[in-house]
């Protein structure tokens, strides 16, 4: 791979301002590319970054121009320490739009991490909480925002929805984003929601709650429901999960619940027995509002939904967390730890798309390293 090549991988983000204003001693695209490979690599910090690139200086010769040699690892703190993270997230949605097939019936869930080791707790410095968007279908980060702190979710979701193409697309956000605001920005963008309801809509909740025990007893002959509920079996316990909803929203409404195109409730039971000395029985029933009407969709669809949502917190939050070690990083400085966040998520995308090698994400990264060729194929889904 020549340096014209090169560059052409980084074409999604040739409107980055570089935040350095002099002594810039090696190039933007040097830094970008090497922190990037980098971390597909296995690196978790700047400093781990660094070395690496001085373990891969002969094989970076034949890519990128080294007149300069390879950034120290305070020249990547600085660089990425002062990079915009907003003018960083619209080039990573600029990237992340070739993924998705916008063709297609797409589930979009978003949801919150924070990065735990960001916080310093004796000067006062809360952790960095990022919002993330995650394509169930096309198993991709599609955008991350950064909010205060898990309280300011409510007003960080709105910033993140305007940033996303959710034309035909149904967004599931937990509890926290439920808000008319939000089911509104959703609708007005071409997509559905399916919103979680607790507690902090106490009323509505107690609202949607009874009225699903009461048709539930009565087996009300209206609800949309599963023929069979689904059963599964795993290791030690079995988990039974029942659906149903109904597209009758009109008494909500005249109790003061009105949210925008809002077309039915749903309500999923889930028992899970656990066998042995200490087996137990525990039933939950969990509550939701939705722009799709339940007599369309059926209650498969919804299900799937719900199940689906999970697959941000199976699918990128436990893989940021184990793959890539994300919650025992420190880096407390400027915008260091949002943007190596992101760095993360790129990588994480760039494998998952590799799936040549079927191994988990970790020895995926362990791969890129020893194999400059594998470590090549990956990186083409870059450009």
């Amino acid at each position: 791979m020549d340096d014209a090549a090169s560059r052409d991988l980084l074409r999604h983000f040739d409107d980055l301002p570089d935040p350095r204003a002099h002594n810039i001693l090696h190039p933007m695209e040097n830094i970008l590319l090497i922190a990037i490979m980098a971390v597909t690599c296995g690196a978790d910090d700047w400093r781990a970054v660094h070395r690496w690139g001085k373990a891969k200086k002969q094989w970076l010769a034949t890519i990128l121009d080294l007149t300069s040699g390879i950034p120290s690892p305070d020249t990547f703190r600085r660089f990425f320490t002062a990079l915009d993270p907003q003018a960083f997230e619209r080039c990573f949605l600029e990237w992340t739009t070739q993924w998705v097939d916008a063709n297609r019936e797409r589930l979009v869930a978003i949801d919150g991490k924070t990065l735990c080791g960001s916080g310093h707790e004796v000067s006062g410095q809360k952790p960095r909480h990022l919002i993330s968007a995650w394509c169930r279908e096309d198993h991709v980060v599609l955008g991350q925002i950064a909010a205060q702190d898990k309280s300011n979710e409510i007003t960080a979701i709105p910033r993140l929805l305007e940033m996303l193409n959710l034309e035909g697309a149904t967004v599931s956000i937990d509890a926290m984003g439920c808000q008319k605001d939000i089911a509104r920005k959703i609708v007005e963008h071409g997509g559905d929601y399916l919103l979680a309801v607790k507690d902090n809509h106490r009323t509505l909740h107690e609202d949607i709650r009874f009225f699903f025990d009461d048709a539930i007893e009565q087996d009300d002959p209206h609800l949309v429901k599963l023929d069979q509920p689904l059963v599964e079996l795993d290791h030690d316990r079995l988990e039974t999960r029942q659906v149903w909803a109904s597209g009758d929203v009109a008494w909500l409404r005249r109790q003061g619940h009105d949210w925008e195109r809002l077309r039915g409730i749903v309500c999923v039971q889930g028992e899970r027995q656990t066998f042995g000395p200490r087996g137990k029985t525990t039933c939950e029933r969990r509550c939701y509002l939705t722009s799709h009407s339940p007599d369309k969709v059926g209650a498969q669809r919804l299900l799937e939904m719900v199940r689906g949502h999970w697959g941000v917190e199976n699918s990128l939050h436990w893989s940021l967390d184990v793959s890539f070690d994300e919650d025992q990083r420190r880096l407390r400085c400027g915008h260091g730890a949002e943007n190596f966040s992101r760095l993360c998520r790129i990588a994480l995308n760039l494998l998952k798309a590799e799936k040549s090698v079927k191994v988990g994400i970790a020895t995926r990264r362990l791969n890129c390293g020893w194999d400059n060729d594998y470590l090549l194929k990956v990186l083409m889904n870059l450009g």
